[in-house]
């Protein structure tokens, strides 16, 4: 256990819309794909939809081989999409787009899924960015999973970038895990004492034939079925490549600091799951701009306050880590905004000129494009 360096993978989902109309681009040509995957080789795989594309980095031991890794993956599936008379958002809503009008990828893992989750699985016109962390020991791995859910709501408030649902402003930062929550084995995970503690859990779904996959568990973080990881799941995908990053850098050096409590005999206290749900709900509702509950002190703080602590408590792990620059702009995050604050900003600024609604959000998508294609510094 003394030589976990807690390694990143990153994962991000985008949309495919096209740049006349603004829409979702329901059926890419095929060659769309096959271009990326000869580029990319594996890193690049469909998503339930077929205007919706994933990629994932190299295992990264820092948050700046991710970096390299995340810009060329973006930059590559970007001009690929501009090849093929298309353009690429990381977004985790479209703002007007209806699910009814997308199509499914036919592939058997997304006909199964359809057929048995109905319009639930339909109704995935979602992105996300999920992020791995590698954990080897797998005690370790089950006992800070139950203590990092305490922060998940942060993430989530940091990564927001879903306000619009079906062409309306839902009033939510985040209504992408509205969506989400609707699957089965989604939300907070349970708590486990051990890793056979979690084996058992799914020897008793598959004994029964209810989950016979671990990948249908679709908690907000969960340890991965493939690999030796540490998954969370709970983010919307950030437009600001660098707004990723510090979801990442931040996640790593939570990990590092309960690590380094657990070798001093030290841990997190958990909290009941109807508390931390509730800061998730206000990071859904308000984003950077919630009040949040400080459980210890048992009394609500602003977000920025919270995440001016949250970067104190970590500093010491992300400098040793080599992330602290990234750690740190989480506090640029909570001031100046998420992906869904900008998206609000122009979509209002469009109506408050006179635009119809349609114009306005179509106003959002332009940026939307032009900011998920910028890698630069």
């Amino acid at each position: 256990m003394d030589d976990e360096a807690f390694s990143i993978g990153i994962e991000e989902e985008y949309l495919l819309v096209d740049p006349e109309t603004r829409a979702l681009c329901a059926r890419p040509p095929r060659e769309f794909m096959v271009k990326c995957q000869n580029l990319l080789g594996p890193k690049v795989v469909h998503e339930f939809l077929q205007s919706q594309v994933e990629i994932g980095t190299n295992v990264c031991e820092t948050i700046a081989e991710a970096r390299e890794d995340l810009r060329h993956l973006r930059e590559t599936v970007a001009q690929c999409a501009k090849d093929f008379g298309m353009r690429m958002i990381a977004a985790s809503t479209h703002p007007w787009a209806h699910w009814s009008e997308q199509e499914p990828v036919d592939m058997e893992r997304y006909r199964i899924l359809g057929a048995e989750h109905r319009t639930l699985a339909r109704r995935m016109a979602i992105c996300g960015m999920h992020v791995h962390a590698g954990i080897n020991d797998k005690n370790l791995r089950v006992d800070l999973m139950g203590q990092v859910t305490y922060f998940m709501p942060y993430l989530l408030a940091l990564s927001t970038s879903s306000p619009f649902w079906e062409g309306h402003d839902t009033g939510l930062k985040a209504f992408r895990p509205i969506i989400i929550g609707d699957l089965p084995r989604s939300g907070f995970p349970e708590v486990f004492d051990s890793w056979s503690d979690w084996t058992e859990l799914l020897d008793d779904l598959a004994a029964t034939g209810m989950v016979m996959d671990p990948s249908k568990i679709w908690w907000d973080i969960r340890p991965s079925g493939k690999h030796p990881t540490l998954e969370i799941r709970i983010c919307d995908i950030c437009t600001h490549i660098e707004d990723g990053l510090t979801i990442a850098a931040l996640y790593q050096s939570i990990l590092a600091y309960l690590f380094h409590l657990r070798r001093s005999n030290e841990r997190r206290r958990t909290y009941r799951r109807i508390l931390l749900a509730e800061n998730k709900w206000r990071a859904m509702r308000y984003g950077v701009e919630a009040e949040m509950a400080d459980f210890g002190k048992r009394k609500l703080l602003a977000f920025a306050d919270l995440t001016d602590e949250l970067v104190e408590l970590l500093r010491p792990f992300a400098e040793d880590l080599g992330c602290i620059r990234e750690v740190e702009h989480a506090r640029t995050i909570a001031r100046r905004g998420t992906s869904s604050d900008e998206q609000l900003r122009i979509f209002n600024a469009a109506l408050a000129q006179g635009t119809t609604e349609h114009d306005a959000q179509v106003a959002v998508v332009d940026w939307l494009i032009e900011e998920s294609a910028s890698t630069g510094e």
